[in-house]
This record gives structure tokens, C-alpha cells and sequence, in this order.
């Protein structure tokens, strides 16, 4: 038999196993807080709108130079 194959066999994991490194690994996360969240997702907000207005302006821009063109 091959390493590669002999390998495979041995890199099983049971689900049981897996899903207690899971836990364990989720131990270690650090959630942020809530304040945290929530400037965080006022900074997104914030700057999806921004960048909705700069690229509606240049739509406009782009729109209304394309008729002055045309006509």
C-alpha cells in the first residue's frame, strides 16, 4: 500500500471527535461586544450610502453627457 493511501486511513475523523474540537475551538473565539457591532455596522451603513451617492452622481454625469452627446 502507498503512504498517500496509508495516510487517508488514518486521517479519519468520527463526528463525535470532531464536533468536541469544534467546542473546543469556539472556546477560543473572541466575540466582539455589542458596542462594537454596532459601530461597526453604523461605518458599513455609512459608507454603502456614500458610495450609492458616488456612483448614482456619476450615472447622472455620464447619463447627461451621453444626451448632450446624442442630441
Amino acid at each position: 500500500m502507498s503512504e498517500a493511501a496509508k495516510e487517508k486511513k488514518v486521517s479519519k475523523i468520527r463526528p463525535g471527535k470532531f464536533f468536541k474540537e469544534v467546542k473546543s475551538e469556539l472556546k477560543k473565539v473572541v466575540w466582539p461586544s455589542r458596542k462594537q457591532v454596532v459601530n461597526n455596522t453604523l461605518i458599513v451603513l455609512a459608507l454603502v450610502i456614500l458610495i450609492g451617492l458616488f456612483i448614482f452622481g456619476l450615472d447622472t454625469l455620464f447619463n447627461w453627457g451621453l444626451l448632450k452627446f446624442v442630441k
